[in-house]
């Protein structure tokens, strides 16, 4: 195994995971609630009264902060990701990660940030599975499925 030195950005990484903690523990402070996207986004399909500003504001802000960020930010500081999938996969992907987020009762940044900061076994196991999966994905596209996509 090599570590790709060129793309590994430890210290970007650091101050990304610093900030979502920061965030969540702000989000679970000031208003009692749990910083998780699904449920976030899940709580608009049958909203409560009164329940829908701030989750519109939450995902919209989510949404809109990257694409400030890249327009504020120095030329060529961060480069667009590459993606080496067509549609089919994508929605394929997306689809499977909705079931399982569904299933799992969260998604991984409710589970794995908030969960485990509140020592929640549900989300140890969560997210041991989450990890799990990854795993075994990206061993079997690099080494059992190679050539054959």
């Amino acid at each position: 195994m090599t570590i790709d030195w060129i793309h590994f950005t430890p210290w970007i990484s650091l101050a990304g995971g610093l900030l979502l903690g920061l965030a969540s523990a702000l989000f679970i402070l000031l208003n009692g609630r749990i910083l998780g996207i699904s449920g976030i986004l899940g709580g608009l399909l049958n909203p409560l009264k009164g329940d829908i500003g701030w989750r519109l504001a939450f995902l919209l802000g989510l949404a809109a902060a990257p694409m400030l960020f890249a327009a504020l930010a120095p030329a060529g500081f961060v480069q667009a990701p590459r993606i080496d999938a067509g549609f089919a996969v994508l929605a394929v992907a997306g689809l499977l990660v909705g079931f399982g987020t569904r299933y799992g009762s969260g998604c991984t940044s409710g589970h794995g940030v908030c969960g485990l900061s509140r020592l929640s076994p549900r989300s140890l196991v969560a997210t041991g599975t989450f990890m799990a999966a990854g795993f075994l994905v990206v061993y079997a596209v690099r080494h059992v499925f190679q050539g054959s996509l």
